[in-house]
């Protein structure tokens, strides 16, 4: 029910993705898949708390434990009343542990249901042959505590890793749900977005969500598709320009004949790319299962050995030989083997979420180990995504540079571009303006303190051959900056740059991921001189530039094709295809919400340098899960000799009673040694 059925719920979701053909019913599916592992939870939940209620009287009626604690309450039937609870616990508590044996036992894959069904199996075997009289000792404490510990253990794991991936329906929430239709006499009417057909038009206002994609037929505006190209300038649309569904109509209102609807239609293409990667995208074996697997092997071995030898070629007697064998197979019991992996991917879990990144897939977290490239998205993510002023160019002595940008946000005041909010966050005060305009295509014009303004764009410059220093805008320019011009009494005084910043901690981040020998790649939608600029200045290795949505996780497939290990850093809807392709992938907390479901990993502070935190957490938390796992099996394969008698001859020998007393100190030692776990190992 653990690992076998997480497997197949994977195999499952497969199966409902290739036997549906609408994209609506996959969200519906991601629902369903993630209630019932959130049903799973708490039915361990359930069992766990059920089988320790009932541990603490089998613990109180259990002959061996009443001796250690030097008491006697002992009654007349009191064997068959902790017969009759260990059996409540055998076949409820262990259910999932029972069904998980046949299932591993059917497909000829022992693992880790098999050695814990083969544990309690034998020791409540042993212990009811004890009730009906066979010579030994009642161990039902000892399955009451296994079976305990293993619920807890598989509720802790599943619980830490349980964040089925809702995003097919987080890209279909990106579509509004109703549209404005417009009507042949000009009125609009509401409909839902699934009636739209091709030729409909649709009146979009300023701030709302394009329904599907389309072409402008009325109006004037800017449109953010940053979430969906990678883009991070508003795109300004006009009479023949195609849009996007889903992306944002910042100001003016507009009116777009729908040319793609349902699958045609981007978001739906991006939508089967997320998909398609999430469902061929391959898991690491748990460690967990591995172990369980040889030792098992280790267990049943050595349990049939130990039984033949005492019977065979020693000549003792039956009931001798069979206490020996349920010793070697006591000691087998995986209780710290059971733990070993939970308590480090819990403590794990808490230390990443404390420190800024949530893990939502353990496999690949486990993964990030070994990574060999990393690829980051720039806009928002290598930069801080948004416009702001970074640099002030004076031509002149009559105005200073806070008097410059001063009237430049002036007049600003009333526009709505994205370009207009980064002069206000900079300037410090602003004057009222007295007059307001817009210069179609060019930029706004007005009167401001009792002067004419104007704030204009490159081109209207050049249309009126007014002179600047060319030289120097052209290299502010090729940096990727944005430049808008400063006009005085119809007197150029000076311009605005305006670029996306790069983010400090990226400078940070993409040194100490060199210093770990990780080699670093930038992909974005945006142009390749931008692009080159941000490269060089972060020093990338290697950048992909002018990238389509659709062909980002193609690039992250051709990375992988150099046989690299590959994390996906992002934060758009254009990215969660590579998200979902990478090897790891790495989602920006602040992006969008279709990022972060696709995403093995979230970076909840927007900060690059978490990705360096995660991989070094990630080097600790393997070796914490390897120590762990020597503890655990080691200890066993250790004590297995002891448990079959080989040193019978010197009078040492182990009972089944003492042998899960050792079981249950290396089941100490595991837990101890996972709290060790530190976020300190992971600093440089």
């Amino acid at each position: 029910m653990d690992h076998e059925n997480h497997n197949h719920e994977k195999d499952h979701e497969k199966h409902d993705h290739d036997s549906h053909e609408h994209h609506s019913h996959n969200g519906d599916q991601e629902h369903s898949h993630h209630e019932h592992h959130k049903q799973m939870v708490q039915d361990f939940k359930f069992r766990f708390w059920w089988v320790l209620t009932l541990t603490v009287p089998i613990m109180a009626l259990s002959p061996m434990i009443q001796e250690f604690l030097g008491v006697d309450w002992r009654f007349t039937a009191d064997k068959w009343i902790l017969a009759a609870l260990s059996t409540v616990v055998y076949f409820f508590g262990g259910w999932p542990f029972l069904t998980g044996l046949a299932d591993e036992l059917k497909k000829k894959q022992p693992g880790m249901m098999t050695l814990i069904g083969l544990a309690i199996s034998i020791a409540y075997l042993y212990s009811t042959a004890v009730v009906f009289g066979f010579e030994g000792d009642l161990l039902y404490w000892e399955l009451s505590t296994l079976v305990g510990i293993m619920l807890l253990g598989h509720w802790i794991e599943m619980r830490s890793v349980m964040s089925a991936s809702s995003a097919l329906e987080e890209l279909a929430e990106l579509l509004p749900g109703e549209a404005h239709r417009v009507k042949e006499d000009g009125s609009t009417e509401d409909v839902p977005v699934d009636e739209l057909q091709q030729g409909d038009k649709v009146l979009i206002k300023p701030g709302e969500k394009i329904p599907a994609d389309g072409k402008v037929v009325k109006g004037e505006s800017s449109v953010n598709e940053a979430m969906l190209t990678g883009e991070s300038k508003p795109v300004d649309k006009a009479d023949g320009d195609e849009v996007i569904g889903g992306s944002v109509n910042e100001k003016g209102s507009l009116t777009i004949e729908i040319s793609k609807t349902g699958d045609d239609s981007f978001l739906s293409q991006v939508m089967t790319l997320v998909e398609e990667a999430q469902e061929s995208k391959s898991r690491t074996q748990d460690l967990a299962n591995r172990a369980a697997f040889w030792l098992t092997i280790v267990a049943i071995t050595a349990g049939l050995i130990t039984f033949g030898a005492w019977i065979f070629f020693t000549g003792q007697s039956f009931d001798f030989a069979m206490n020996r064998t349920v010793a070697v197979m006591v000691i087998t019991c995986p209780h710290a083997l059971g733990l070993a992996i939970p308590l480090v991917v819990s403590r794990s879990t808490s230390i990443a979420a404390t420190n800024g990144f949530l893990i939502r897939d353990r496999a690949a977290f486990e993964q990030a180990r070994n990574l060999d490239a990393v690829i980051f998205d720039k806009t928002g993510t290598l930069t801080e995504g948004t416009f702001t002023v970074t640099d002030i160019l004076n031509f002149g002595d009559d105005f200073s540079d806070d008097e410059i940008l001063k009237y430049a946000a002036s007049l600003e005041k009333n526009s709505e571009h994205p370009l207009a909010k980064g002069i206000l966050e900079k300037a410090k005060d602003t004057w009222e303006p007295d007059e307001f305009n817009s210069i179609t295509g060019k930029g706004i014009e007005g009167k401001v303190n009792g002067k004419s303004v104007k704030v204009v764009s490159p081109g209207y410059i050049r249309e009126n051959e007014m002179d600047y220093p060319e030289e120097e805008v052209e290299e502010i320019s090729s940096q990727g900056k944005t430049v808008v011009f400063v006009i005085l009494e119809d007197a150029l005084v000076g311009a605005i740059a305006l670029g996306d910043e790069i983010r400090e901690s990226s400078k940070n981040a993409i040194k100490a991921l060199h210093d770990m020998g990780i080699e670093c790649i930038m992909l974005t939608g945006d142009n390749q001189q931008t692009a080159n600029y941000v490269a060089g200045e972060l020093g990338i290795d290697q950048v992909f530039a002018e990238v389509l949505p659709d062909e980002k996780a193609d690039k992250v497939k051709e990375v992988q094709g150099q046989g690299k290990l590959v994390a996906m850093t992002g934060d758009g809807v254009n990215d969660a295809p590579a998200l979902a392709q990478a090897d790891v992938g790495i989602a920006i907390g602040a992006g969008s919400d279709v990022a972060v479901e696709t995403g093995d990993i979230v970076l909840v502070k927007n900060n690059p340098e978490d990705v360096t935190a995660l991989i070094k957490l990630s080097k600790s938390t393997y070796r914490k899960m390897i120590q762990n796992l020597w503890w655990a099996s080691g200890y066993n394969i250790g004590a297995i000799p002891l448990a079959a008698g080989v040193l019978f001859a010197w009078g040492i020998i182990l009972s089944p009673a003492v042998g899960a007393i050792l079981m249950s100190l290396s089941t100490v030692i595991v837990a101890v040694n996972a709290r060790f776990l530190k976020m300190e190992e992971t600093t440089v």
